[in-house]
């Protein structure tokens, strides 16, 4: 489990933590939670109690990009699953997850249902997700660029082999849409999963960094992101790489 962590509000980190904590993994596996900060005001082993399955790191400024891929270098785990600071993992995703990547051939990354979390605590789906199980190499660019640079999976909610990971460099150096650069790319090489059962509820508040209206959605650099985003995942098809 990957967490980077800048600026965190105390209760949002914390449920977090209580998520993970509370998940129940199939026998002979066992989960770290790799906290790795952009900074280095020691402010998440001031918020997180102790717990040797925790390993905090951190760094100079860089961004979530650059602070994720830190945390990926210090992963020891076949697999590799992403949190967000404020994002809250459901019950028995982590198995449902390990159950996806290792109890099917081919299938190098997996993905499950997102709920928006609202302030008020309301929990908000979305049409368009797939239909639970095999996704086809290619199946998640093609969607991408058919529906207006929308993915049909969350790709926070991605969980992947590690291998895969370092592969395709890990998440992408853009300021933004990281977590898509990467599933892209994965999705290309590798057959994926979609699990139905709702894995993630992914917080909506106004401090988070993708909330409408901020420098996330800025027109030039977003078209910017799309562009590179897909060229590199044609680049990764067009050399015929295929894992699996």
């Amino acid at each position: 489990m990957i967490t980077a962590v800048y600026r965190p509000r105390v209760e949002h980190l914390l449920a977090a933590w209580e998520s993970l904590r509370g998940q129940e993994l199939p026998a002979g596996w066992r989960w770290e939670w790799l906290v790795q900060e952009d900074g280095r005001t020691g402010v998440a082993v001031e918020v997180l109690p102790a717990d040797e399955r925790i390993r905090f790191g951190d760094g100079r400024p860089g961004g979530v990009a650059i602070t994720r891929n830190l945390a990926l270098a210090r992963a020891s785990g076949e697999l590799v699953k992403n949190l967000d600071q404020d994002d809250v993992l459901t019950p028995g995703v982590l198995a449902r997850d390990i159950a996806a990547v290792t109890g099917n051939d081919g299938v190098g990354w997996t993905t499950s249902r997102a709920l928006d979390l609202l302030p008020d605590g309301e929990l908000v789906g979305f049409e368009g997700d797939p239909a639970a199980g095999w996704l086809e190499p290619g199946f998640v660019l093609d969607r991408w660029r058919e529906n207006g640079f929308r993915l049909p999976v969350h790709p926070t909610t991605l969980c992947i082999r590690r291998e895969l990971a370092v592969l395709l460099g890990g998440w992408m150096a853009v300021p933004g849409s990281d977590d898509t650069g990467l599933l892209l790319a994965a999705s290309v090489v590798a057959g994926g999963f979609f699990e139905s059962a709702v894995g993630l509820h992914y917080r909506k508040w106004p401090g988070q960094g993708s909330a409408a209206g901020s420098a996330h959605y800025e027109a030039v650099e977003w078209a910017a992101r799309m562009k590179l985003m897909g060229e590199r995942a044609d680049a990764l098809r067009g050399l015929g790489m295929r894992l699996g």
